[in-house]
């Protein structure tokens, strides 16, 4: 199996090194046969704080039936998160996931690229809860049944509240790519 993690500009590092960490533990210790592919818009993607990371692969690159699940991390406004989260070929991968009903997981604010590719209308999620709420109130500007919890599943779609949550997002793609059993045998190894 193969998880694409796609890192749009700006992405958060913490965000981000959980999905590399969570299924690279499942695959060396308990013999899951995931693999974790990093995709962007260019080689080399710079995250909010500055970080540079190189990618596996480029979006253009892309072919959805390759994969059996998305992930994607959230990030900062302020360093052009939304530049491409939002962007039309973001959205196309989205879709294309979504369509073919392979899980999709976001943490945080990367809720925004689900919402605005539109495979969030009239389902139930979150994103940043903090601050007086008001990314939840963006949120549901997208027709989104928008949910105070830290991590919301429903269907395929799996979306949470703040970087805190991101652990515990791709333990939850880990269990719909495997079983409850093999997760919680990785989140106990962990520290869980």
């Amino acid at each position: 199996m193969k998880v694409l993690l796609l890192c749009p500009k700006a992405f958060e590092t913490m965000e981000f090194s959980v999905f590399i960490d969570v299924f690279g533990w499942a695959r060396d210790d308990y013999q899951c046969d995931i693999r974790v592919e990093t995709c962007g818009f260019r080689k080399v993607v710079t995250s909010t704080f500055g970080v540079p990371v190189t990618m596996d692969i480029l979006i253009d690159e892309v072919c959805s039936k390759d994969y059996d699940a998305l992930a994607i991390p959230g990030g900062f406004e302020e360093y052009g998160f939304y530049e491409e989260a939002y962007h039309e070929k973001t959205s196309a991968l989205i879709q294309s996931f979504h369509s073919m009903r392979m899980p999709i997981a976001t943490v945080c604010v990367a809720a925004f690229a689900l919402a605005k590719s539109g495979v969030l209308k009239g389902r139930r999620a979150t994103t940043y809860h903090l601050k007086g709420g008001y990314k939840q109130k963006e949120l549901e500007q997208f027709g989104v049944d928008v949910v105070n919890e830290p991590v919301v599943k429903d269907g395929n779609l799996i979306t949470s509240y703040c970087p805190q949550t991101a652990p515990f997002v791709a333990f939850a793609l880990l269990e719909m790519l495997t079983s409850a059993e093999k997760m919680n045998l990785v989140k106990g190894a962990m520290g869980y």
